[in-house]
Parts: C-alpha cells; structure tokens; sequence
C-alpha cells in the first residue's frame, strides 16, 4: 500500500486560478489518486509507517513542505524542499502551458502537436528535478512525479 489515497494542496495565501490552471490541478489531483505510487524510506535505521499516506502540499518561508501522514492521521513524516531547483522549469512550464492554451483556439491540429511535445518535455523535467529533490525522503515513479510537479506548478501560480 505504498501510495497516496488523500491529497490537500494549501492554496490559500495564493490568487484564484485561472479556469486553465484550476482544470490542471483537478486532472493532477484526480490521475495521482487513481494511480501512484509513493513510499517513504526507512532513515538514519528508524521504520517508518506503512501506508497507503494522506499528502499535503504546501509553500512556506519559500520552501515546498510535504506533510506526509498515515490514514489516520499520524504524523509519518515532513520534509522541505527549496524552491531554487525548481523554479526555471516552472517558469517554462507556465510559459509553454500558455502557448498551448491560446494554439488550441487558433491553430491547426500539427502546431498544437508540436507545442505540446515540447509542453510534455518541460513537464517530464520538472518530474525527474522532482524525484532528484526526493531522494532519500520518498520513492515515487516517474508518473507520480510528474502529477505531483503539476500540483508544484499549481501553488507556484501567482507566488
């Protein structure tokens, strides 16, 4: 049961999205729930609960927090990330992202497909930076990480 079956995203400090960006994070949210998979390590020789876990995402003092708890509730660990590592592609992310948005208004099928080869590009790199910062502190797969880097995207938006 190493996965994640309940996820909170504390948005609050943050501007109301944009219909795009609020659809982004519904199919993030809804895709990781349906398939992920997340374990914590055993550190410095302590056990650490099994779970299936209880995610929360949050920004604080600029740092991305992960509140890892078991179904119950209980504590199963917390780390912090920097941001540093992940803001560039974040960056390029948003910026492809609203390429994509306004070519499907206005272009032909092939553009739109070239945009969003590169839109996939940039969101698989910020998966692989995401799962380098978790080294040590959760294993997750490359389709996991690419569902929690969009959720990243999502608390990163108007910050």
């Amino acid at each position: 049961m190493n996965k994640i079956t309940h996820i909170t995203l504390d948005d609050s400090a943050l501007p109301p999205p944009t219909p795009e960006i609020e659809q982004e994070r519904k199919v993030a949210m809804f895709d990781l729930l349906e398939d992920n998979r997340f374990a914590l390590p055993a550190r410095d020789g302590r056990s650490v609960p099994d779970g299936p876990y209880r995610l929360g995402l949050s920004i604080r003092e600029r740092r991305l927090v992960f509140d890892v708890r078991t179904e119950d509730d209980t504590p199963a660990g917390e780390f912090h990330l920097s941001l540093g590592p992940f803001r560039q592609v974040v960056k390029d992310y948003f910026q492809i992202c609203e390429s994509y948005f306004d070519a499907v208004k206005t272009l032909p099928p092939s553009q739109i497909e070239t945009i969003d080869m590169a839109r996939r590009g940039i969101h698989n790199e910020g998966a692989r930076v995401l799962q380098e910062r978790l080294e040590g502190k959760a294993e997750v797969d490359t389709d996991t990480a690419r569902r929690l880097f969009t959720l990243i995207c999502v608390l990163h938006f108007g910050g």
